[in-house]
């Protein structure tokens, strides 16, 4: 018995194949091999075919059943599908697609959030929405209204990039609560749909698709996507999420104290909460989790901070000798005392942070003494002003009543550093757990849980191989260190 899941990213489809009974990944693939484009035809715009979603999908679909051999299709029992968050498809009666997917980096809806973040009362959204309508799916879709209202005339239905594709594989036009909230669509107060905000934007609430939930069948695979996949007519979609909370079932965060954390070019903490509330200043996202319901709320706080991995990659091109590798930096800066005999580095250098209420402050360094410091104590402050920085984010989760017991990685990027891992853990004072695993095996173990194969997550992901644990250390130095970077940001 195997299960099959998909991860829609904005640069590749990725397709895993697991077996059932074990958790054992066994074929996994994606396409396109470099990374797929991404249209841009005026500054802050980001678009994407949804045609092209799909042929990325049809490729790595073809290339895990090769590398599977002869399993028999009817062996696979569940789809599941994880998808690039936050972004806006538009499709006629026919589910034709009308338009190019406005997706997640598009910046162009940003007045029209704002514009209704005031109109309703900063309050109010807050309230009942838990964050400005901002740059997400709702917004770009008001956009869309006013300048191409031709085309916003013949929409029958809106979707995010998962819906279209379970769409596509199944015919049922369904979303969920999770994907409603990330689109900025749900009212937490009313649990359902924000008649306010539709009015506001003068949208009509069938342009909604149906509701289904996260886990369970919310559509079979029709005959014609069957005969394209190589597939079997009739394989139920039981399981769709947005990328980061897919990423934080798929590391088991599902119950408040609970952290997931990724450290790429941009670094990403989605912490769980269990009651609704939300951030004064909207400097974090709290959308509704994979396994929230109004009775059990279950939030995942999602913080994204853009300077992160990038500053470590600057690092290496600007600092590092010539030919260093990334461990070979971690070595040396791993020589260096905690807090880098004094040099402070705000790692803000990739654009505005939300988290700083969308101030672009820059990357700046402090502290530097010409006669002590060399470049072993710039290479390790930058890694601890990473770190600091996800701690700053994770301190305004607590303010809205996250307790961090444990954050969940992972094995890749920033996590592959020692030094990383322990400076997280002893400034946060949270244990570490390294994984191995990724969202498109999420989102295959997330189909067996909706499809009954697995009568709890527990069960699902209690084969999940734990790589490492780090316990906190030397608390009182890091927190030292901590407190003199916090000094510099709030000058």
């Amino acid at each position: 018995m195997y299960l099959l899941g998909y991860d829609i990213g904005s640069s590749s489809v990725k397709a895993s194949l697991v077996e059932a009974a074990g958790g054992r990944c066994v074929a996994s693939a994606f396409y396109p091999k470099s990374e797929a484009p991404i249209r841009s035809e005026r500054p802050g715009w980001a678009e994407q075919d949804p045609a092209q979603w799909l042929s990325c999908l049809k490729e790595a679909t073809r290339d895990v059943l090769a590398q599977a051999g002869h399993i028999d299709r009817k062996d696979i029992k569940a789809i599941g599908i994880s998808y690039q968050m936050h972004g806006l498809v538009c499709v006629d009666k026919d589910l034709n697609v009308l338009r190019p997917s406005i997706i997640w980096c598009d910046s162009r809806a940003v007045p029209y959030g704002r514009r209704a973040f005031e109109a309703l009362g900063e309050d109010w959204c807050l309230e009942h929405l838990l964050n400005s309508p901002g740059n997400f799916t709702a917004a770009k879709l008001a956009w869309v209204k006013e300048n191409e209202p031709r085309l916003y005339a013949r929409i029958r239905k809106v979707m995010l990039p998962g819906d279209y594709v379970a769409a596509w594989l199944t015919g049922t036009v369904c979303t969920t609560v999770s994907g409603l909230s990330e689109g900025i669509f749900w009212d937490f107060r009313e649990n359902r749909p924000s008649s306010r905000l539709l009015d506001f934007f003068g949208f009509d609430e069938s342009v909604l698709p149906e509701i289904r939930p996260t886990f369970g069948v919310q559509g079979c695979l029709t005959g014609a996507a069957a005969r394209e996949l190589g597939l079997q007519e009739g394989t139920p979609v039981t399981y769709r999420a947005g990328d980061q909370p897919n990423n934080a079932l798929s590391l088991g965060v599902l119950n408040p104290g609970q952290i997931a954390s990724t450290a790429g070019t941009s670094g990403v903490v989605y912490g769980v909460i269990g009651q609704v509330a939300h951030d004064p200043l909207s400097r974090v996202n709290p959308f509704a989790h994979v396994n929230h319901t109004a009775e059990t709320p279950r939030l995942g706080v999602l913080l994204c901070i853009n300077g992160t991995g990038i500053l470590n990659a600057w690092m290496r091109r600007t600092v590092a000798p010539e030919g260093l590798g990334y461990a070979e930096m971690n070595d040396l800066a791993a020589g260096v005392p905690i807090g880098s005999d004094g040099i402070s580095i705000l790692p803000f250098g990739n654009g505005a942070e939300r988290m700083l209420c969308n101030r672009d402050t820059g990357c700046s360094i402090h502290g530097v003494n010409f006669n002590r410091h060399g470049r072993a104590h710039l290479l390790r402050a930058a890694q601890e002003g990473i770190v600091f920085s996800f701690c700053y984010g994770i301190e305004i989760m607590q303010e809205m009543g996250l307790q961090v017991d444990r954050i969940h990685a992972g094995r890749a990027n920033l996590f592959l550093s020692p030094l990383f891992r322990r400076t997280l853990a002893g400034t946060s004072g949270a244990t570490i757990e390294l994984f191995d695993t990724d969202g498109s095996v999420g989102a295959a173990r997330g189909a067996g849980i909706g499809a009954g194969i697995y009568r709890s997550a527990e069960e699902a992901f209690s084969s999940l191989e734990r790589l490492a644990v780090i316990e906190p250390e030397d608390r009182e130095a890091y927190i030292a260190a901590y407190e003199r970077w916090k000094s510099y940001l709030n000058q």
